[in-house]
């Protein structure tokens, strides 16, 4: 089975094209038109399958997503560096522009009953219970996790927006001058906690330190 990586191994990795959010690594081509995407999606799947090792792939008119993803370590390792290398150089030969201003959403719950709530939530989504306090969402479903309800806090249910940690700067500022409100950062670059004008919280999230 191979190591688990954390985020600092994936920088030193120096894979310019791929942001790691979360625990997986995201690169999004610009290819202009549905063909080429289509192209391009072969390229990548001639290599997955000399690798031996699969992403997840969305084609769309003007581009091409890619995820990648080690299920048997829940998370990234060298065998994702290794593609993800191959994938950047097909994309440039092919002269695609790479994307990385990415955003994964999850959701949190704020409850006593974290196993009963996964259990329940996993049949609202059509989704698994990957552990007592995680909900992995389908295709269009997001990633739901449960945690120990804190004292004094009206609001239970709140999202975890993942950016890349080059981003993250970028995307505060934008909230702030949207109206927003920065309630703690204690646990930058890890989170940030925001507020909306209402004061409905949210955490902004990097991979940074982890």
């Amino acid at each position: 089975m191979s190591e688990r990586l954390k985020s600092a191994d994936v920088l030193a990795a120096d894979l310019p094209d791929w942001r790691m959010i979360s625990d997986a690594l995201y690169a999004t081509y610009r290819t202009g038109s549905f063909t080429a995407g289509l192209a391009l999606v072969q390229r990548i799947a001639d290599a997955a399958e000399a690798a031996d090792h699969h992403p997840d792939l969305t084609l769309t008119y003007p581009q091409v997503e890619v995820k990648l993803y080690c299920h048997d370590v829940g998370g990234v390792t060298d065998r994702d560096l290794a593609l993800a290398r191959s994938i950047s150089e097909l994309a440039a030969a092919a002269g695609h522009e790479p994307v990385t201003d990415h955003t994964v959403v999850e959701f949190g719950l704020d409850t006593a009953t974290t196993g009963t709530q996964a259990t329940f939530w996993s049949v609202v989504l059509g989704a698994q219970v990957v552990a007592e306090d995680e909900v992995a969402g389908g295709t269009h479903a997001p990633t739901v996790w449960f945690q120990p309800a804190g004292a004094g806090s009206s609001q239970r249910w709140h999202p975890d927006v993942w950016v890349p940690h080059d981003r993250a700067e970028e995307r505060i500022g934008g909230i702030l001058a949207a109206g927003g409100t920065l309630v703690d950062d204690s646990h930058a670059p890890e989170w940030w906690v925001l507020a909306d004008p209402d004061g409905n919280r949210f955490c902004i999230c990097t991979n940074l330190q982890r």
